[in-house]
């Protein structure tokens, strides 16, 4: 018989779970969560999860096996330690080795934008459209600016866990300082805080993201200054994805992604950049919000 699939969101905030009767059947048997309290640290974390995979296992009746992470970093795979993680108390830890030591059983763990681009694979928007997808990249545009590979419906990790770090390419020559060390990456140009300082920059005035595309619908020169210079460095750097990858979609989730624009003047922008004479490659708002991350931590199981 086979076993359900259970996935474990890993958050800064909340620790969410999720189990899965199959890959064919994603109604949950059952969907919970648990605070993170992060700022406890790293053993805490450990000690919550745990607790999380108890009251799955009590409210379900069932018992676990098996389970898939997603993880706001990596796990590298030569030290097996964590790393690039927003979670500042995981980086460096052997979370795997500590969280099985812990459970008695095995873990997979992915980040969180290649849990996304799983789950839009398998339940989302590159399902519900019926494509034949080979390769999936999908693009998390929020806080930050991340991406996973998905192909013949698996995680692609990489030689170094960092496959779809999109995020840390480098945009702009001395451009600003990103938290990598670098300077003018992805996510300092075109995540949300990046777009909102471009705006503060040129009006004096702080606003948010909803703000600056509201703004910009009524007209306001700064704000269509600012969605105009996100669609155009949204298409340079997704150039680079589908030069190198030729996926066949891309899925934009994240709070930035909703802007209408990108699907617009941003893929005019990508047509100037790519080195193809047209851009057939579809790029798509996600289907399943919220649940992408669990949903998607969940499959790699499967």
């Amino acid at each position: 018989m086979q076993q359900p699939l259970w996935g474990i969101d890993l958050g800064g905030t909340k620790i969410e779970g999720v189990i899965l009767p199959s890959l064919n059947d994603p109604k949950p048997i059952l969907r919970t969560r648990v605070d993170t309290e992060a700022q406890k640290g790293y053993e805490h974390i450990i000690g919550q999860i745990q607790k999380l995979v108890e009251k799955m296992q009590e409210g379900s009746g069932l018992q676990a096996h098996h389970i898939g992470m997603g993880t706001p970093g990596v796990l590298d795979p030569g030290s097996q330690t964590m790393k690039n993680c927003n979670t500042t108390a995981l980086n460096g830890r052997p979370l795997k080795k500590d969280i099985e030591a812990a459970l008695k059983f095995p873990f997979t763990l992915a980040n969180d934008a290649n849990c996304f681009a799983l789950a839009e694979t398998h339940w989302g928007v590159v399902k519900e459209q019926g494509i034949n997808a080979g390769l999936v990249f999908g693009i998390i545009m929020g806080t930050g600016v991340g991406g996973g590979i998905v192909t013949g419906g698996k995680v692609w990790n990489g030689k170094h866990g960092i496959a779809g770090e999109w995020g840390h390419n480098t945009l702009i020559e001395n451009g600003e300082p990103c938290y990598c060390g670098k300077k003018g990456c992805v996510e300092t140009v075109i995540s949300g805080p990046a777009t909102e300082r471009f705006y503060t920059s040129i009006t004096g005035k702080a606003a948010s993201l909803k703000e600056i595309v509201s703004l910009e619908a009524a007209g306001d020169a700064a704000a269509k200054e600012t969605i105009g210079r996100l669609c155009h460095y949204f298409g340079k750097a997704v150039s680079v994805i589908t030069n190198l990858l030729d996926p066949d979609v891309i899925v934009v989730g994240g709070g930035v992604g909703n802007i209408a624009a990108l699907y617009t003047d941003g893929l005019t922008a990508l047509q100037q950049f790519i080195f193809n004479p047209t851009v057939d490659v579809p790029i798509l708002k996600p289907g399943l919000g919220d649940s992408a991350g669990v949903f998607g931590a969940a499959a790699l199981t499967a």
